[in-house]
């Protein structure tokens, strides 16, 4: 029989699949049975897959820090349910972890891998002790996909961290979702879960949440490297501040800590980035594009927005958002770069661009960013962005005692010169934001400038027998060569 990786046949690895949770007893071990699993030493001790009669051989999983979810029976044609070997990839993950340290990485080959349980993929909860370090590595974006289909989209999640891993690393993998409202990671911490690393990952099909936030501490230290966001969100990509678990708002403000990087953000509808609470955040280098319009919804009506702050007030240094060198493009008069209420903290816009369709009709008097500002601000600067529309600034109704909280600096206004760019709630230009240095680049006319003079070796344009202005003589179609010039004599004095 022909033998694959690890050196299991295909008739080891059903048996081992089959058998897969009761030679470890559970698909999430407890501190007790993942300790019953370690040989001498530490080591796991290796259970034997039957293999004909009299024959046995080690299960590949526990006898290797690297699992390949197709030793252990995942298909990848798109049609067959792979849920219980990825599920039982997890467990034998969580089995290698040793003295709060995870010691495996899951190997995804290329495929089309259906998942239809909901968890299957990462199902980390109690009584799972704290544990740090899992990878989970594909093949490449659109090599290495999973489709997720569970029975009932709202509430079903792929992945599940409570309060149990840190040190999260997704690699190289498609995630789309096959269920409308299905959501793909919920995370939920005390201080345990955070340091998550996504890299050339994409996420494509109709989610509720690409990953909601819970908790009340350190959901944090997250970072995305080269990730494309397509599909659409109900609710949000990035939700920070789930409050399923009844806490205070002011609790959840300890999210901190997101870094973007080279993103291509390109999805249908819905926000990318809601924050109902405080964190920092920095959004650096790539594309963004809101493609279409969301369909009617009681909360956002057919807005979508990509940073979403909806809150006010929030605890000291939880107020940050930075955004720079991205291109974003408006295609309707619903899609919106910002909406913040933040009263308080900075935002910041460096070498960003949004006029790709400011010549479209809807462009001057769109506004794609919104604030709510107060006397403590939030600090709101934008420098070196080349801007469309007008900006909203909605106040408590104390604008003239507030001090400068907005400024543009050397900034390309593309749609309204300054005068008429930042606009109130109650119209008119707010006296707390200032211009410096910054360009009109709207479309007014400008008198024409006075022609350059014609060369000689043309010749005057004039009208047909008329003077030229030039002392010269008047020339014909075809000029006689002209008499040549003598110079004076070296001895003739200057003219007086």
């Amino acid at each position: 029989m022909a033998e694959r990786r690890g050196g299991m046949s295909p008739v080891s690895r059903r048996q081992l699949l089959r058998g897969g949770v009761t030679l470890l007893g559970a698909t999430v071990l407890t501190a007790h049975s993942a300790s019953a699993a370690s040989g001498p030493g530490g080591g796991p001790v290796a259970p034997v897959a039957p293999d004909g009669p009299g024959q046995g051989r080690p299960a590949v999983g526990l006898l290797s820090r690297v699992i390949n979810v197709g030793d252990l029976g995942a298909v990848g044609d798109g049609r067959t349910d792979d849920s219980a070997a990825f599920a039982y990839a997890y467990t034998l993950a969580a089995a290698r972890a040793s003295r709060g340290v995870g010691r495996t990485v899951i190997e995804i080959p290329p495929g089309e891998f259906l998942i239809t349980r909901p968890r299957a993929l990462l199902d980390g909860a109690a009584p799972l002790r704290p544990v740090n370090g899992l990878r989970f590595c594909g093949a490449g974006k659109r090599m290495t996909t999973l489709v997720f289909r569970p029975p009932v989209g709202p509430g079903s999640y792929l992945c599940r961290n409570e309060d149990i891993w840190s040190n999260l690393s997704f690699e190289r993998i498609q995630f789309r979702s096959a269920t409308p409202g299905a959501s793909f990671l919920s995370s939920y911490s005390t201080g345990q879960a955070q340091d998550y690393r996504f890299s050339e990952c994409e996420w494509m099909g109709e989610w509720e949440y690409g990953i909601s936030l819970d908790g009340t501490d350190t959901n944090s230290e997250m970072r995305w490297e080269a990730c494309r966001v397509g599909g659409a969100y109900r609710r949000a990509f990035l939700y920070s501040g789930l409050t399923g678990r009844r806490q205070e708002p002011n609790d959840q403000d300890q999210f901190l800590n997101y870094w973007f990087n080279d993103m291509k953000v390109e999805y249908e509808w819905g926000n990318f980035l809601e924050f109902p609470y405080g964190g920092s955040i920095t959004c650096r280098g790539g594309s963004y594009i809101i493609t279409g319009t969301r369909p009617q919804s009681p909360e956002y009506g057919t807005t979508s927005t990509f940073f979403r702050f909806p809150v006010a007030q929030h605890h000291d240094s939880v107020q940050r958002f930075h955004a720079q060198d991205i291109r974003f493009e408006v295609r309707n008069p619903d899609a919106r770069i910002i909406d913040s209420v933040w009263r308080s903290g900075t935002i910041h816009f460096s070498d960003c661009d949004d006029t790709g369709l400011a010549f479209k009709n809807f462009a001057p008097e769109a506004r794609p960013h919104r604030y709510v500002v107060g006397p403590k601000g939030p600090l709101v600067r934008y420098d070196s962005c080349q801007l469309m529309g007008r900006h909203e600034y909605r106040t408590d109704g104390r604008r003239d005692s507030l001090p400068t909280v907005a400024r543009y600096d050397m900034c390309l206004l593309r749609s309204h010169p300054s005068e008429e760019f930042a606009v109130t709630d109650g119209g008119g230009r707010p006296g707390f934001v200032s211009f410096v240095d910054c360009l009109d680049g709207s479309d007014a006319v400008v008198p024409d400038a006075p022609a350059a003079p014609e060369t000689a070796a043309r010749g005057p344009q004039t009208p047909s027998g008329a003077q030229p202005p030039s002392a010269g003589p008047v020339t014909s179609a075809s000029p006689a060569p002209a008499p040549a010039r003598t110079a004076p004599p070296a001895t003739s004095p200057p003219p007086g």
